[in-house]
């Protein structure tokens, strides 16, 4: 799996939002706020293949989760983002 090609984290009054950038992303009109969790996986995949396995281990590197708990939640933030067009790719 993958993030887009155009869309990057950015900070907008103390928020992490993904933007579109670039004219691959002329017609997302939206900015999408992440919480702290997301805004971190984000950071860490961004540019990179990853699986949400990958996801999983990073949030349980990061917080004291268990790993079912983990994987509910990683499966859906990536549900939401396919939902949103943010990624692509089997994971």
């Amino acid at each position: 799996m993958r993030i887009i090609e155009g869309f990057r984290l950015r900070k907008v009054l103390g928020e992490a939002v993904v933007i579109g950038e670039g004219i691959k992303q002329m017609n997302f009109d939206k900015m999408v706020a992440l919480n702290e969790t997301a805004a971190l996986l984000w950071e860490s995949i961004e540019d990179k293949e990853f699986s949400t396995q990958d996801l999983v281990a990073l949030v349980m590197e990061n917080y004291e989760i268990d790993q079912a708990t983990a994987a509910k939640d990683v499966e859906e933030l990536v549900g939401e983002w396919r939902k949103l067009g943010l990624v692509e790719g089997e994971g």
